[in-house]
């Protein structure tokens, strides 16, 4: 220990015990960072939700009704207890954030329930050529607990869902 206080020299003390000096890199030849910052409030921010959200494509039909267009396909991106996200292509125009809109999930070609969104989030994807809104379900709606139910249906089937690759076929049943 040195005379100088409560300094202690590890240099001295690394020499007594043999052991090989750290390498000190020159100040000017620093390494590559990585800012984490984005992925950090990605995180933070998923954190912060207070429902579970299943993501979807194309999984169930989903039709937005546009004025002075009539009804318009449209791709359901995700969908929460509290309401959905959807694709819409970019020819259809845009809505704004406080629009209500009214939407259609076919169950089949001809059968569907309607209900309305109130659009909170919208985002422009360019490269896919859609505009990506964020509704929530309109409360106290003759279809509020069958939206409920429809979600938590999605949210567990989804879980299961598999992808057909024709690897197993029955042929000659009968014979």
């Amino acid at each position: 220990m040195s005379s100088s206080g409560n300094i202690i020299d590890l240099q001295k003390h690394r020499a007594k015990s043999g052991k090989k000096k750290a390498s000190v890199q020159p100040v000017g030849h620093s390494a590559p960072i990585t800012d984490i910052t984005a992925m950090r409030q990605e995180i933070i921010a998923e954190e912060r939700r207070d429902v579970k959200r299943t993501i979807l494509t194309e999984f169930i039909g989903l039709s937005l009704i546009v004025p002075n267009k009539g009804l318009c396909k449209c791709i359901l991106y995700d969908i929460s207890e509290k309401g959905l996200a959807f694709e819409v292509q970019e020819e259809l125009g845009q809505f704004n954030k406080g629009e209500r809109v009214a939407l259609r999930v076919y169950l089949n070609h001809e059968t569907y329930f309607p209900f309305e969104v109130q659009i909170h989030n919208v985002r422009h994807i360019p490269e896919d050529g859609v505009y990506r809104y964020g509704g929530a379900y309109q409360k106290e709606t003759i279809n509020e607990q069958a939206l409920l139910h429809f979600s938590k249906f999605i949210e567990n089937v989804s879980a299961y869902l598999r992808t057909d690759h024709g690897d197993v076929m029955v042929s000659n049943l009968g014979d």
